[in-house]
């Protein structure tokens, strides 16, 4: 079986995450329109973009492992993404203040070719954000803005002053990527994070 393993997605926060595993790996642009369908709900689509990013990418190199993720914020059934816009973010972390959001994150694992494999998963947490002001928004996106990330706050860094509580059996979910579903997939597919093809220095280091 080929090891060769490849994240299908250009977010910095993946990388990092995948990182941890110690597994070397490269990384893939999916060029797949995120555009949610009509009537599709907040986890369906974190789950069928997830899907197809890794099955777009594993087209174009047959026989290589892909992970493919998504993440979509559904507050109340609505569907929250990226804001791209400061505008866009105030907008977003004004509607979810002294909210309960919940965050979807799908991953999931293909391979075409020789051993095809194709497994995915669907992981949720529950964010319960504190009562804001529009002044404590404006001076969070000062210090960090977080225009790149689903629902415009950051966990791992100074987001976390905007929550009430986390409700999730795996940290690394929100951030963008669930670790312990993404090894639970690897392994499915014959590659074991424990059990490396090669040294460990070989690991991808996100710059």
């Amino acid at each position: 079986m080929n090891s060769t393993l490849i994240l299908a997605s250009t977010s910095v926060y993946r990388r990092q995450l995948l990182a941890r595993l110690q597994w070397p790996f490269s990384v893939e642009a999916p060029h797949v329109d995120e555009t949610a369908l009509a009537h599709e709900t907040p986890s369906a689509v974190a789950l069928r973009l997830a899907l197809a990013k890794a099955r777009a990418v594993a087209q174009r190199f047959e026989d290589a492992t892909v992970i493919g993720s998504d993440q979509v914020a559904n507050l109340n059934g609505l569907a929250i993404g990226k804001p791209g816009t400061h505008a866009n973010a105030v907008a977003q972390l004004w509607s979810m203040q002294g909210q309960r959001v919940t965050f979807e994150t799908g991953v999931a694992v293909v391979r075409c070719g020789n051993d095809a494999y194709e497994g995915s998963a669907l992981h949720s947490v529950h964010v319960t954000f504190r009562r804001l002001t529009l002044e404590d928004i404006e001076n969070y996106l000062r210090a960090e803005p977080a225009l790149d990330c689903a629902g415009s706050a950051k966990s791992e860094g100074l987001g976390i002053a905007l929550l009430e509580s986390i409700e999730s059996s795996d940290p690394s979910a929100l951030m963008g990527l669930p670790l312990i579903d993404t090894c639970r997939l690897l392994r499915a597919a014959g590659l074991d994070p424990l059990k490396p093809v090669g040294p460990l220095s070989h690991a991808v280091t996100p710059s």
